[in-house]
């Protein structure tokens, strides 16, 4: 993996990572598509860790709330504020997905990583995102989410594990089935993200740098994917306080076409 290369996936990374059109599909097609050696999916959860950054560096005063709450809640064992929910909330959430990455891991590196699969998971999970958004009314804040409304974004977080169908995607369109808010279900989704994506890397990083070593390519592609993953998400709220999801579901709609005509060419 070239300096170059890094510096792509990791700006697709960061990018992708937060907007609903996938990030594990960019980093899996990247290669595929122009014809780069695959540098395997420990490398792409490595570049993880410059989301990771940016998740903590964006959010920094609500991560210090929720440890507050987190305190709060081991000395007073009991959950009274909304602050404390939340934190909860995030927490069952990631039940789900954690587990299905556990049992499913084998197929999510091999299998699921066929550029046809990948393209159909573009184009119906961007339906999907699309017709819930349209549909959906923004009847509820984040401070209305229940606990069923976490078991069910994080079942919703499950589906993730196909590249194509988008963590962000999945989770933010169950948000919004749910009738939070465009922004709400935005900013649950960027939350429940970091404890899956720390035991992630924590997980897979020390493989790609055994394998790698601390190249520059690799420092390269965690910092573009950090400053393009902070970018993402500054970009994305500002976004759909105004506007829908319906770009994005017009995006994966085209890129998925393309992969899939590209695969038929290419058979």
């Amino acid at each position: 993996m070239t300096v170059f290369q890094a510096l792509v996936l990791g700006v697709l990374q960061g990018l992708s990572e937060f907007l609903p059109i996938s990030s594990s599909a960019h980093l899996t097609l990247a290669p595929w598509l122009f014809g780069w050696p695959d540098p395997g999916l420990d490398v792409d959860v490595a570049l993880h860790l410059g989301t990771l950054v940016a998740l903590v560096w964006f959010f920094w005063q609500e991560w210090m709330m929720l440890a507050k709450a987190g305190f709060l809640i081991l000395k007073k064992r009991r959950i009274e504020t909304d602050l404390e929910k939340r934190l909860m909330f995030v927490a069952v959430a990631t039940v789900p997905g954690a587990a299905a990455g556990y049992l499913l891991k084998s197929y999510a590196e091999t299998t699921l990583r066929n550029p046809v699969i990948i393209g159909i998971a573009l184009i119906v999970m961007g339906a999907v995102l699309w017709m819930v958004d349209r549909a959906a009314t923004q009847s509820r804040a984040l401070k209305d989410l229940t606990w069923t409304d976490a078991v069910l974004i994080g079942l919703a977080q499950m589906f993730a594990l196909v590249p194509g169908v988008s963590r962000s995607g999945a989770t933010i369109t169950a948000g919004r089935a749910l009738r939070l808010t465009r922004e709400g279900a935005a900013v649950f989704s960027f939350l429940m993200s970091l404890p899956i994506t720390l035991a992630a890397v924590i997980v897979e990083t020390p493989k790609a740098i055994q394998q790698h070593g601390f190249s520059a390519p690799l420092i390269v592609g965690v910092i573009a994917s950090a400053v393009s993953g902070w970018l993402a998400i500054s970009v994305l709220l500002k976004f759909v306080a105004r506007h829908s999801y319906g770009v994005f579901a017009a995006y994966r709609f085209v890129f998925g076409a393309i992969v899939l005509a590209i695969a038929a060419f290419r058979a």
